[in-house]
This record gives C-alpha cells, sequence and structure tokens, in this order.
C-alpha cells in the first residue's frame, strides 16, 4: 500500500477527512477538489479517503450534508434572534443571501443536481432541507406569504449576489425591500 510522505495514522479517519474537505471547499469550487488532494491536505495515504467514501460523488454528497448543515445553523441562529413571525422571515432570508455570498462553494454544492437530486436526498440531507423549509415556511405561513415565493426570492438574490451580478448588500436591501412588501397591508401575495 502506497502512502503519502510524511502520513501519519489517525485516530479518526473520518473526521481528519472531512474537516480537510470542508477547508478546500472554502478555497475553491467542489468540482475542483479531488480525493487525492483531501488525503494530502488530511496528511493520509492516497488511498484513506476511500475507506470512508466509495468514491469522489460520495465525497461531494458529505460536503453538501455539512454544508447544508451549517446554512441551517446560521438560518436558526438569525431566526432565533427574531421578535416576530416577519423578522423570522426578515432575518432568516438575509442569513440565508449572507451564506449564499460568504460561502459560496458551500452553497453551490448544496443545490448541485447531481450531488443532492432533486426529489431524492440522502438520509442525511433530507431532514437538513425539511427543517430549513419548515423555519421559514411556518414563518411565511404566518405572516400570509407563499414559503416558495419567500425561498425563491432568498435563494434566486443569493444565487445571483454569489455570481457577481450585484453585492451582498444590494441583495439584502431588495430581499427586504420586497418583503415589506409583499407583507404591507393591501399587497397581493
Amino acid at each position: 500500500m502506497s502512502t503519502a510522505r510524511g502520513a501519519y495514522h489517525h485516530g479518526d479517519l473520518a473526521v481528519a477527512l472531512e474537516r480537510a474537505a470542508m477547508e478546500l471547499l472554502a478555497q475553491r469550487p467542489a468540482a475542483e477538489i479531488s480525493l487525492r488532494e483531501v488525503a494530502r491536505a488530511a496528511d493520509a495515504s492516497h488511498n484513506a479517503p476511500y475507506h470512508h467514501f466509495a468514491d469522489r460523488r460520495g465525497l461531494l454528497k458529505v460536503l453538501a450534508e455539512r454544508s447544508m448543515a451549517a446554512l441551517l445553523d446560521d438560518v436558526r441562529a438569525a431566526a432565533a434572534e427574531a421578535s416576530s413571525p416577519v423578522d423570522v422571515v426578515r432575518r432568516g432570508g438575509t442569513a440565508y443571501i449572507v451564506f449564499a455570498v460568504e460561502r459560496s462553494n458551500a452553497f453551490a454544492v448544496i443545490y448541485d443536481p447531481t450531488v443532492c437530486v432533486p426529489g431524492a436526498p440522502t438520509e442525511t440531507m433530507g431532514p437538513l432541507i425539511a427543517s430549513l423549509e419548515t423555519l421559514l415556511g411556518e414563518a411565511s405561513g404566518r405572516i400570509g406569504v407563499d414559503p416558495t415565493a419567500v425561498w425563491g426570492l432568498v435563494h434566486g438574490l443569493g444565487t445571483l449576489a454569489a455570481a457577481g451580478h450585484f453585492g451582498l448588500e444590494d441583495a439584502v436591501t431588495a430581499f427586504e425591500s420586497a418583503l415589506a412588501r409583499l407583507t404591507s397591508p393591501g399587497s397581493a401575495t
């Protein structure tokens, strides 16, 4: 068995590999990360990732799951500071947009349809998606706004801002403005 120069035995190889993969994801898109590179970054043998990930797609699924957990944590933390259902949507939606822009590689792997197949999420991803949808969806419903519209709005603004079409501040301002119009008396929701 070939090993990388200076490689050592990890007490918890899975954690070391996932940590290394997430650090690489912070620097570049998931499409540019290889199993060999993850092994090198974790200072493990080049075959080590195959003990934890069946293949590169398995690695990408774990990156998507961990990224979705981080997104959910950010949205929950923001929503926990809210004083009303409108504030839950405003703060949670803003956290979603900020994550999309500031952690664009993580955001992209979450929504890569070749990694998280629409309608067929992994056992780990399914509950994370449901929790995010419930968190923003229930608050949206309580203020009379279609939850799909809120998701589409924050996702679209986050995606466009992450791609550089406009800045984060502009995306957040646009979201807050749209939310104010959707929740104003007499608005068509």
